[in-house]
């Protein structure tokens, strides 16, 4: 798996992420940004962790939660 260097690991080369930072959030969610501060608006979807005083990922199991409890799509 390829990290990038907004994904943030525990040390060892096999180690998911355990924070994600915002592009690699909108490209798993599929949404957009605006979309997504709406939802955390809106209490719907996970709320960022501050890493600094300019910078916030999302925790990977909250991510992964989040996910699972969304309803199917049935087209």
């Amino acid at each position: 798996m390829q990290r990038h260097a907004y994904e943030l690991a525990p040390p060892g080369p096999d180690a998911a992420p355990l924070f994600l930072r915002m592009p690699t959030v909108l490209r798993l969610t599929g949404l957009g940004r605006s979309t997504i501060y709406r939802l955390i608006a809106d209490h719907k979807f996970p709320c960022p962790v501050r890493l600094g005083p300019r910078a916030v990922a999302w925790r990977r199991a909250d991510l992964e939660r989040w996910s699972e409890a969304r309803p199917p799509i049935s087209h």
